[in-house]
């Protein structure tokens, strides 16, 4: 039966992503009339439930949220209540926080990267089968998985849900000689990761644009990670370029505690997950956009290696928009934080105290950090004896849900535009398209049963 007969599919949930949910295409002749996103998990309530708890306990409540970026949520917890508390964590303390971060984005990116997303590339259902065909691409990621769980384990007291991160700082700082024996395993894991780049820069990729407006933390002098200032750069179409289009644009800031003036939730029907808005634009956040707003500030190796790989040069202004190379500047982003991890681990010193002291006092405040997936916010307003009596979380993959329902919309339509493509492959390009993103859908709340709703064009 060809694209222009008038049926519905129905395909079981998508496979290599975490969460669950739903898609609907509305198909007339060679038209998408519609893409529709249904994220239909059951709300998880963490903002109704963290109103009344103490001021101390968001950091664990909400690490509780994913179990593969928990170290963003109790990041971006804590820098909201200090905010609103009217500490700043620096020093040493504020490096040990950066460099457990860069083992979540190594752990997380390693596990989309070889786990998730690479087996599209290769034919390949799932990492099993393409283990048999590359065993030693896979098991390189498993062991660069493993250094990222390893500074996790150390500074966060484990892998999953750490529970050594406090506001202030941390319950126990490590001495330089407990952080040595990291060095050499993530001096592996940069032969590892540059293999890496090296591996996926080679991979097919469709052309492909995505005309979103980008949105990430950016700081003057690094890349930005678990702090920064959100930076906007538009769309192509602004400026008359293509959606393929590889030239930066100029950007704009704004502040942290003006995020929800910009970053409008709203709900659809389709979704128990709110859908946001960047003033009332789709936007996208995450590794394409940390690329195009801060490539410049990659480490050396990490920066010569995105050349390499074929992304150019972005202290010459050039951006990656093509959402099947998501996947070669997540591996970039892995050699980089591999590279800083050893830079801090080298510049350690351990602080007097583990911790700041921060006592409650009534105010909102507001937290954002880069979660593998995107820039995350956190806000939340306690009273005088710190009671959190609001929170609003904004995760990322809420944030892209707008841009990943027009990327299936435009992809579907180019390809029927080129052809007659079957249910069947409709249903693997949706997926594809969708593991480009690497949605969390848990924590957005959440994919994917495919809907193809096809009509003829004289209905």
């Amino acid at each position: 039966m060809t694209h222009r007969g008038s049926r519905v599919l129905h395909v079981g949930s998508l496979s290599r992503v975490e969460g669950e949910g739903s898609l609907q295409l509305r198909i007339r002749g060679d038209e998408v009339t519609e893409a529709r996103l249904a994220i239909y998990e059951p709300p998880r309530f963490f903002e109704a439930f963290l109103r009344g708890r103490s001021y101390t306990e968001p950091p664990d409540i909400t690490s509780r949220i994913c179990g593969i970026c928990p170290v963003a949520y109790q990041l971006s917890a804590c820098r909201a209540i200090e905010d609103a508390c009217g500490v700043t964590v620096d020093g040493q303390l504020a490096a040990l926080r950066r460099l457990v971060y860069c083992g979540e984005w190594i752990e997380s990116h390693t596990l989309h990267v070889h786990l998730l997303h690479a087996p599209d590339f290769h034919g390949c259902a799932n990492v099993v089968e393409l283990a048999r065909s590359r065993r030693a691409d896979v098991e390189r990621g498993l062991r660069l998985k493993q250094a990222g769980n390893a500074i996790i384990e150390l500074l966060g007291g484990r892998a999953v849900h750490p529970v050594n991160v406090r506001l202030g700082g941390f319950h126990r700082v490590p001495s330089r000689s407990e952080l040595r024996p990291l060095e050499e395993q993530l001096r592996r894991a940069r032969e590892d990761a540059a293999l890496t780049v090296r591996w996926v820069a080679g991979f097919d990729f469709p052309e492909a644009g995505c005309d979103h407006d980008l949105l990430a933390l950016a700081e003057p002098d690094r890349y930005a990670i678990e702090s920064g200032t959100p930076t906007v750069m538009p769309a192509p179409h602004t400026a008359g370029l293509p959606a393929t289009s590889r030239r930066a644009l100029p950007t704009r800031t704004f502040g942290v505690r003006e995020f929800g003036d910009h970053v409008v939730e709203s709900q659809v029907p389709h979704s128990t997950a709110l859908n946001a808005r960047l003033d009332g634009r789709r936007h996208l956040t995450g590794p394409l956009a940390r690329y195009a707003i801060n490539g410049r500030l990659l480490s050396p190796i990490a920066l010569q290696a995105a050349q390499d790989a074929g992304l150019g040069d972005p202290r010459q202004g050039d951006v990656c928009r093509n959402p099947y190379r998501s996947i070669v500047v997540r591996a970039v982003e892995v050699l980089h934080a591999v590279d800083e991890a050893l830079r801090l681990i080298d510049a350690y010193e351990p602080p007097p105290s583990p911790y700041l002291d921060v006592p409650p006092r009534a105010g909102t405040g507001h937290g954002a950090t880069e979660a593998p997936r995107g820039l995350l916010h956190h806000r939340y307003t306690l009273d005088a004896q710190g009671t959190v009596t609001d929170a609003v979380l904004v995760p990322p993959t809420a944030q892209n849900q707008d841009a990943i329902e027009e990327d299936l919309r435009r992809t579907v339509q180019e390809q029927l535009r080129s052809g007659d493509p079957t249910d069947a492959e409709l249903t693997a390009l949706c997926e594809r398209a969708v593991r480009n993103h690497d949605p969390c859908i848990s924590c957005s709340t959440h994919f994917l049963d495919l809907t193809v709703d096809r009509a003829g064009g004289g209905d």
